[in-house]
């Protein structure tokens, strides 16, 4: 049992499931957390079930879930290489209240996308120091150019700086970190979609790209477009 041990968020599906099922081809073990019990149940099957892979559910807004997601993958695996902070979702692009969505779709939003990732990183950050590993985080190209009207992006932003504030704070330790940071996927996010969106298994790619450079090379960002994507 000496394969590395890989740790998802938002594991059930897009993003998420894809990377699993390309870590899993890759040879690590897996810990994967999102709030669906089965489709999680159902990955973690389909990657080897017991011994290659555990399924924890997880709300990442909750630093109690958070630690008993780290808690969980020490006591199968006795490790974590690699943390994909990923979970986060979008919503409209508007602040004016007669096109925004609901407040309370806000508040679960900046939850999620900005301290969620917060709370697992640091969950999982000593375990990953302990292997010198590497963490990840999904952005996006809105944390890099403002969209307009969009809080989405404002959360995106705070992933971006989170994680330029992380690699500054291990610097020295061993540890790498990597902004991955997507444009337009195959999902019906974002207006005027262009034909040839990227799909999951493209950031997938780009993920699996970034851990498999040797320990000396720290890929810190990896902005990811469609070619036919102008912005």
């Amino acid at each position: 049992m000496s394969d590395k041990v890989f740790l998802i968020t938002g594991a059930s599906s897009g993003i998420g499931a894809a990377t699993a099922r390309a870590a899993s081809q890759a040879g690590y073990r897996l810990v994967l957390a999102a709030r669906s019990e089965e489709k999680l149940q159902a990955l973690a099957a389909e990657a080897g079930g017991d011994g290659r892979a555990v399924a924890v559910v997880t709300d990442v807004t909750s630093w109690e879930d958070n630690e008993r997601l780290a808690a969980a993958a020490l006591e199968a695996f006795g490790r974590i290489d690699v943390s994909f902070v990923n979970a986060g979702f979008g919503g409209k692009r508007s602040f004016h209240p007669d096109e925004a969505d609901t407040v309370e779709h806000w508040r679960e939003m900046v939850l999620t996308n900005v301290l969620g990732a917060a709370l697992t990183v640091r969950a999982t950050l000593p375990a990953v120091l302990a292997s010198k590993g590497h963490i990840l985080l999904t952005s996006s190209v809105a944390g890099r150019i403002a969209i307009p009207g969009s809080l989405y992006s404002s959360t995106k932003w705070a992933v971006t700086g989170m994680g330029q504030s992380l690699r500054a704070e291990v610097a020295g330790t061993g540890v790498r970190v990597t902004l991955i940071e997507p444009g337009m996927v195959d999902t019906p996010f974002f207006d005027n979609r262009p034909q040839a969106a990227l799909q999951d298994d493209d950031i997938a790619n780009a993920v699996m790209y970034a851990v498999a450079q040797p320990a000396h090379v720290d890929v810190s960002e990896i902005l990811v477009r469609p070619t036919s994507q102008p912005v």
